[in-house]
């Protein structure tokens, strides 16, 4: 990204959001002695603490712009290995610096974490930075931002929040890891500019210095020959630094010269600390959610024609991304009557990107297409034979499912599930054929009233149907019915129960709607795993409105909430980046599935039973209307767990 020192400005085009600031006649009166800051501010010379507020809140909370003040506090944050835990910086500016409309302009700044050891988790690898931005007024979007160091602005009256992510690979070493996350109000001119620059330099130089060591670190047990080759690397590496200006010029005749002492008095630390324990999370996650992308979007917004080389090319970049979530993304193509094309891989299943893709031990599940996802011509005819015996060759075939129709309404639409499963069992009696449903045929009653209805479509999709996948929606807040929605699965017969979200269940269900408390979001997979289905799907991550240019301004579909069928908006939108932007939502869809990781370790030592009730001990999930508003008690619940069944 650039990193020329100009401030970060991201207000994007969204639909019913104008920008600017929303709080007029501001004052937070929090300043000892106002009269200290009379007249022209020079930041240089006051400290930070003076200019801004700077607090942390937690992964959960919905730090909009009029979010309120707290004590700072430091941080201490727990993961185990091939995990990702999050918090949030929260900056407000007490009063204004600058001689713009902004009240003035912050740097900031994120160390590596460090252990005792020497081991760490560095910084733009393994801890990144993105700033929370608003969308129709609610904070959502979370758009990178420079590392290590970056400037944004701040407006009169107003919170900005920054979303700080670590990230564990597996293979860390267990143990307390500590660093600093540092904000410096700074100046807006051409010399503050100046500033920044020789600072960036700075860290390049440091960047080199710290790839040298790892060079030079890793040569145990190696070969005499790359002994030495990576010797003169290093050699290379250090006479380059010592030689370039970024580096002389930090030295006098004298000794090093501090220029960060200054800074360094007027800045604000927030100290951040992680203790890594030894718990890897499953890199294949235990329970598959399956959430699909829409090809058309896709096609329409970034001017890609179905089946070209820039096609496979934008499914590819967003299949890839999305894995770091924990979910397994499948595309999918609408047609009439909520008839559903859906696959994981565009390319046929002999291609070598299929097996890649249906391969990689992050997808828990894959989409088999009923029908060529690119036309084929004479090929169509045994299109579905070929596949199907290509992918029961492979060992990934147990991740396979075909999803057909969508919330079947009446006997055709049922009718024609049942065709093209007999179809598909014809050549693989084992396929998992899934479908996704609320109600039964509304023109042949399957019992007297609705409820009753549901509750028979098992036995009447069966044996067309493996996963019967059914809607939050129907259970609403009656936990006591989902005892009878399993006893008509037969796990014998491979049967299995997933459950969705879509427009519904609403407030206060847990959902992915816009708006919804943090807590309500991650409670999603809470509800999963409590009421003990063995996978979800959602229906959709990028379904906003039709737009025919990357950057347009983002639509919400009509007639659905707030954010339904929105996980991640296009990158173009906040700058010249390709890269999605996620979420807080996608953000708490993945916790929650991280949290199933958690539980489903405490209940391998403990059993299912004490697994449910430190859900309620807690206080963090008792049913669709009984979860904490709080973190705390997510908190509580992995220390729990942590502190039980850690070696």
């Amino acid at each position: 990204m650039n990193n020329s020192g100009s401030p970060q400005e991201t207000v994007p085009p969204v639909e019913g959001v104008a920008g600017g600031g929303t709080a007029y006649g501001w004052d937070d009166g929090s300043l000892q002695d106002q009269s200290l800051l009379r007249g022209v501010i020079d930041p240089s010379r006051v400290p930070s603490f003076e200019l801004v507020h700077v607090w942390c809140m937690p992964s959960t909370a919905n730090v909009g712009p009029q979010e309120t003040p707290r004590p700072l506090e430091p941080v201490s944050l727990l993961a185990g290995r091939n995990e990702r835990e999050s918090i949030q910086i929260a900056i407000r500016p007490k009063v204004s610096w600058s001689g713009s409309s902004n009240a003035g302009v912050v740097q900031i700044q994120c160390t590596d974490l460090c252990s005792t050891s020497g081991d760490r988790l560095v910084i733009g690898q393994s801890v990144t930075l993105r700033r929370v931005v608003p969308i129709l007024g609610v904070p959502d979007a979370l758009v990178p931002i420079d590392m290590p160091v970056s400037q944004i602005n701040l407006l009169p009256g107003e919170t900005t929040a920054i979303w700080v992510s670590i990230d564990v690979p597996s293979t860390q070493p267990p143990g307390q890891y500590d660093g600093e996350f540092i904000v410096t109000a700074t100046k807006t001119d051409a010399e503050c500019a100046a500033q920044f620059h020789d600072k960036s330099e700075k860290y390049q130089v440091y960047r080199e210095l710290r790839n040298c060591l790892d060079v030079i670190e890793q040569i145990d047990g190696k070969p005499v020959e790359e002994v030495v080759e990576r010797a003169k690397s290093a050699t290379t590496t250090l006479r380059r630094v010592l030689l370039s200006p970024s580096f002389s010029d930090f030295f006098s005749e004298n000794g090093p010269l501090d220029m960060m002492d200054e800074d360094a008095n007027l800045c604000i630390r927030v100290k951040l600390s992680l203790t890594v324990w030894d718990f890897v999370l499953p890199t294949t996650p235990s329970l598959p959610a399956v959430i699909g992308i829409s090809d058309t979007v896709i096609e329409d917004r970034f001017g890609v024609e179905h089946g070209t080389a820039e096609w496979y090319d934008a499914l590819e970049l967003h299949f890839k991304w999305l894995l770091q979530y924990k979910i397994s993304p499948y595309f999918c193509k609408w047609g009439n009557s909520m008839r559903v094309l859906t696959y994981t891989s565009p390319w046929p299943a002999d291609h070598p990107k299929s097996d890649e893709f249906f391969s990689d031990p992050r997808l828990a599940a894959y989409a088999v297409p009923y029908s060529p996802v690119v036309p084929c011509g004479d090929l169509a005819k045994d299109y579905l034979q070929k596949e199907v015996e290509i992918l029961r060759s492979k060992g990934h075939w147990k991740k396979a499912y075909f999803y057909l129709w969508d919330e079947p309404l009446n006997m055709q639409q049922y009718d024609a599930i049942r065709r093209q499963a007999s179809d598909i069992h014809a050549y693989a009696p084992d396929a998992r054929v899934l479908t996704t449903y609320y109600s039964g045929p509304s023109d042949a009653p399957l019992a007297p009233n609705n409820f009753e209805a549901f509750l028979k479509v098992p036995g009447f999709l069966r044996p067309h149907t493996q996963i019967y996948c059914t809607s939050e929606w129907v259970i609403g807040n009656r936990e006591d019915l989902v005892k009878d929605i399993i006893a008509e699965i037969k796990p014998e017969n491979n049967e299995e129960w997933w459950t969705y979200v879509c427009m519904g269940p609403s407030d206060p269900h847990p959902n992915w709607h816009l708006g919804m408390r943090g807590t309500q979001h991650r409670a999603v997979m809470w509800r999963v795993w409590k009421e003990g289905g063995t996978g979800f799907l959602y229906w959709g991550a990028n379904c906003y409105e039709k737009a025919t240019v990357a950057s347009a301004e983002i639509k919400f579909r009509r007639g659905l909430p707030p954010g339904d069928g929105v996980l991640f908006y296009p990158g173009e939108v906040f700058s010249s980046s390709r890269e999605p932007v996620a979420s807080l939502r996608l953000e708490r869809l993945l916790s929650g599935l991280q949290d199933i990781e958690y539980l489903k370790l405490y209940s391998s030592r403990y059993g299912r039973d004490e697994g449910l009730a430190i859900l309620e001990k807690t206080g963090m999930y008792l049913g669709p209307e009984r979860y904490t508003m709080d973190h705390n008690p997510i908190d509580m619940m992995r220390g729990e767990i942590f502190r039980t069944c850690r070696p």
